[in-house]
C-alpha cells in the first residue's frame, strides 16, 4: 500500500481506526464503535467523526501524491457537514481528491456506516502542498 498508518495523524490510533483498501483500491479508514468515540449515549462524538474525515482526506491525498515522492501537506481549512447521528456500529470513511494543483489540493471525504449512499457526515478539506520536502 502506498499509504501507511504512519502517514496519518497520531489521533487516528486514539480513534481506534485502521487503514484499509476500498473496492476501488483507494485507501479508506474503518473506525469501530468504542467508549473512546462516544458522544451522547448511543451516538458517535462529532469530534471523532470530524477527525476520521480529516484522516480519510489525508490518506486520499497521500495516495494521490505517492507517485511524486515526498511532499509535506498541511490542512488549511476543513468544513464538516453532519447529516445524521452516527450510531453504535463501525464507521467507514474515504476521501476523493477533487483538485490537485501545484500548491493547493481540495479533497472531499465521506463517512458512513451501513450504506455509503447514506453518509453520516461529509467534509471538504483544503491542503497546502510543499513538494520535495
Amino acid at each position: 500500500m502506498d499509504v501507511s498508518e504512519g502517514d496519518l495523524p497520531p489521533y487516528v490510533r486514539l480513534l481506534g481506526a485502521t487503514l484499509e483498501r476500498g473496492e476501488d483500491g483507494a485507501p479508506r479508514l474503518a473506525m469501530p464503535f468504542a467508549d473512546a468515540v462516544l458522544g451522547r449515549p448511543g451516538f458517535l462524538h462529532g469530534g471523532a467523526i470530524a477527525g476520521l474525515l480529516e484522516a480519510a482526506a489525508i490518506a486520499a491525498l497521500r495516495h494521490a501524491l505517492a507517485a511524486e515522492g515526498s511532499a509535506r501537506i498541511k490542512p488549511i481549512t476543513i468544513t464538516v457537514d453532519y447529516q445524521r447521528g452516527g450510531r453504535e456500529r463501525p464507521t467507514l470513511a474515504a476521501g476523493t481528491v477533487t483538485r490537485l494543483g501545484t500548491r493547493i489540493a481540495n479533497v472531499e471525504a465521506v463517512a458512513w456506516q451501513d450504506d455509503r449512499d447514506r453518509p453520516i457526515a461529509t467534509a471538504r478539506v483544503n491542503f497546502l502542498i510543499e513538494r520535495g520536502a
